[in-house]
This record gives structure tokens, sequence and C-alpha cells, in this order.
């Protein structure tokens, strides 16, 4: 395995992290303690989940995935791992977990005791904000529209107070940001700046040969204030892998079996996945090992967050991590992304 550090901390985390969306509801309980251990063996020490996983969100089985880890985790030197985990934005389908409502500190507050509960341990160490709660681009969104009638009042000073009282009273070490713009990014650095607060340590957006956008402003951002990006859907939930080619569709997949999860699936996307796998081929690798290498070869990225519902899926991806690319593999990679550049944001 190879490993870094979340910038300006002195924690030490596993390039490929171990996303659990799946836990709960394509993975049983059995299943997640299985790719927890497996990934464990292989010096995997870094974990993400989320407070509204599984996925796709359902009340039956919001919160499963922090509970296997739970579970797993008590029997394990708690130390050894990385456990990153999230607070969900406001969303109308998601009132279960709580009304939609702008970020508050009780909200917050609350949030992260029921995280802790759920994970079974007393302190989490990177938390995050799952999604702005404000108008942005995020979820597939590229071009952003004004809403010169939205309500929304600045929220993310008070975020960022309470996510320093949080880290003051041990509950979290450090706080990251997710699907966040360039200038959101920048609003956390002010405001941890100028009332010298904790200050954000990751993003996590999605990163993948589908979706560069995070290069467009964010790549320099991250680069210039040391911000480490969280990878997420490195492997375009799949298409990567290439099991949707010639128009299959694999029992159990998750295109199979949640038709609404698209965003990487449209016809520009398959096109592109294509071209990447013919070069792939022309190189002796396998499409899966282009596709992460090429997130592991980029300054600016702290880990990519991979998940897998099958043992096999787990294995291969994690193997990549010994993947180098050349600069001439690069070059070719960056000549197909100008052939349709982000085609699935």
């Amino acid at each position: 395995m190879k490993y870094t550090k979340i910038p300006n901390t002195d924690i030490k985390v596993s390039k490929i992290c171990l996303g659990t969306m799946t836990f709960g509801e394509q993975n049983s309980e059995v299943e997640a303690h299985e790719q927890l251990n497996y990934a464990a063996s292989k010096g995997v020490n870094f974990i993400d989940t989320a407070e509204m996983y599984s996925v796709p969100g359902r009340q039956e089985t919001q919160g499963n995935s922090e509970r296997f880890i739970g579970t797993w985790l008590k029997d394990q030197k708690r130390a050894d791992f990385v456990v990153a985990t999230k607070v969900t934005g406001p969303n109308p389908g998601l009132s279960y977990i709580r009304k939609p409502q702008a970020f508050s500190k009780n909200l917050i507050l609350n949030a992260v005791e029921d995280n802790l509960k759920r994970l079974q341990t007393d302190y989490i160490d990177l938390y995050q904000i799952h999604w702005p709660d404000r108008n942005a681009n995020y979820f597939g969104k590229l071009a952003y529209q004004h809403n010169s009638e939205e309500q929304w009042q600045d929220t993310i000073g008070t975020v960022v107070e309470t996510l320093d009282v949080l880290v003051k009273a041990g509950k979290i070490r450090h706080y990251g940001i997710s699907n966040e713009t360039p200038w959101g990014t920048m609003r956390h650095l002010q405001e941890s700046t100028t009332n010298n607060l904790t200050r954000v340590k990751t993003i996590q957006n999605p990163y993948s040969l589908l979706n560069r956008s995070f290069e467009i402003g964010n790549a320099e951002v991250a680069m210039r204030e040391n911000i480490g990006l969280l990878a997420y859907s490195p492997l375009g939930f799949g298409v990567l892998s290439g099991k949707y080619f010639n128009g299959k569709l694999p029992e159990k997949s998750r295109l199979k079996l949640f038709p609404a999860y698209n965003r990487y699936s449209n016809e520009q996307a398959l096109f592109l996945a294509e071209k990447y796998a013919e070069l792939a081929k022309k190189h002796g690798v396998s499409l899966v090992e282009l596709s992460l290498a090429f997130i592991e070869s980029q300054p600016f990225v702290t880990a990519s967050i991979i998940g897998a519902t099958t043992m096999q899926q787990l294995k291969e991806n994690i193997a990549t991590i010994n993947v180098k690319l050349s600069n001439e593999i690069l070059e070719e990679i960056d000549a197909i992304h100008r052939l349709q550049p982000n085609p699935a944001p």
C-alpha cells in the first residue's frame, strides 16, 4: 500500500480509501466485515462513510453503513484506522433524517452524536459536510445558474465555528467539505483564517476519467491552499470497469438495480470509456488499472475512494495501487479527454 498524510495534519492515510455506501443495501453486515477485513489486510487504513448511507437513500437502511463499520471497529485497535463520515445537507427526499434546513450549530452537534453512536467510537478522524446548503454546482451540475429568489443566508461561518467547537471537544479531529465549489472552499478558508478557527483539510468531490471538472477551478485551490482531494466515483459507478459496454446490464449491478443512477452512463461517457479501454489494452493494463492509476498520479489527490459490491471487485481495485502510468500514457489520456471533456459531471 502507498500512504500519504491528510494535508496539514500528522494523520497517515492509505492512498486507497474504502468507500462504504453499499453497506446495508447491496452488501450485508457479514459482507461488509469481509470487505473491511480484506482491505485492512492489504494496508488500507482509511474508511469513508456518511450518515445517509446506504445508497440509494431509504429510511429503512439509513445509517446502516456506519452501524456495520461500528460493529467491526469495536473489535479493532481504533488508532489503527482513520474514519471519515459526513453530515447530510438539505434534501426533501431525505426528510426522514431531518427536515430540509440550512446548517446550524444544533443540527451539526446532534448529527455528530448520532454518527458517534452508530460508529461505536468516541471520536471521528475526519468530519465532512456532505454537500452545501445553498444552490451550487454539485451532483451533476456544471453550468451555474443563480437564483435571485434564493433565501439562503451564508451559514459557512456557523459551520466552521461549530466544527471548531467539536475539534476542541475531541469529538472530531479534523473537518472536510464535499461536493463543494471553489467559491465555497475559499469561504471556508476565509472563516478559519479571519477568526482563527479550525481549517478545512480535504474536499471530497467526484473525479475520474469521465469527470475531470475538479481540474477547472478546485485543483488550483487544492494545490495553493494545501487541501487534499478525496476522489469519489473514480470508476464512474462501474462504467470504467467496462461491464456496461455493448449494452450489457449485469445482474445485481448498480445500474440494473438502480437505473436512476445513470450519471456516468450517457452516450458520450460510454464513448469515452471505450476509448480508454482501447488505450488500456494497447499498453497492457486493464481499464480499472488505467482509471485508478490516473487518479493516483494527480498531485492534488490524497486518496481515491473505491467501493465494491463483490470481493473480486475489491481485490482488483486495491491491487491497482501498484500500477504507475508513464508520461506517454498520461498524454494519450489527455488526448482522449479533449474529445469530450467532462461528459459526466
